[in-house]
């Protein structure tokens, strides 16, 4: 099983993320690989990591900031929702939405469907 799943749909320009289990930072990058290749970075983003467990060291997330960093040339960059309900997955996501200073509108929140209608509202 893939602990990071997602779909870029390009017709209604919007990316779903479900992170489950143990999520390190390969699966991270792979995912924002695959935001690249096709051209989604501009998209709103929900992730859904309610039931994940993020691994990441000082050095994982130093890594990561570098590498959203990187990605400042292809601002705008849509908004993201991330969904987390334990307080470590909390600190992680917020940790991660904090990277690499993007001029994107970013939310933590505790339910899909609170994260669906607070990127509906960025969206008007």
């Amino acid at each position: 099983m893939m602990p990071l799943k997602f779909t870029i749909d390009h017709e209604k320009r919007f990316v779903h993320a479900t992170a489950e289990d143990r999520v390190v930072l390969k699966d991270v990058e792979d995912y924002f690989d695959a935001l690249m290749v096709q051209d989604a970075m501009p998209y709103p983003k929900l992730i859904d990591a309610t039931y994940a467990r993020f691994e990441a060291s000082d050095d994982d997330i130093m890594a990561l900031g570098a590498r959203v960093s990187a990605y400042a040339a292809v601002d705008p960059r849509g908004p993201i929702c991330l969904v987390a309900v334990t307080n470590h997955a909390i600190d992680t996501l917020r940790r991660f939405a904090n990277l690499g200073g993007a001029s994107r509108a970013a939310k933590i929140v505790n339910t899909v469907e609170e994260g669906r209608r607070w990127l509906a509202e960025q969206m008007k």
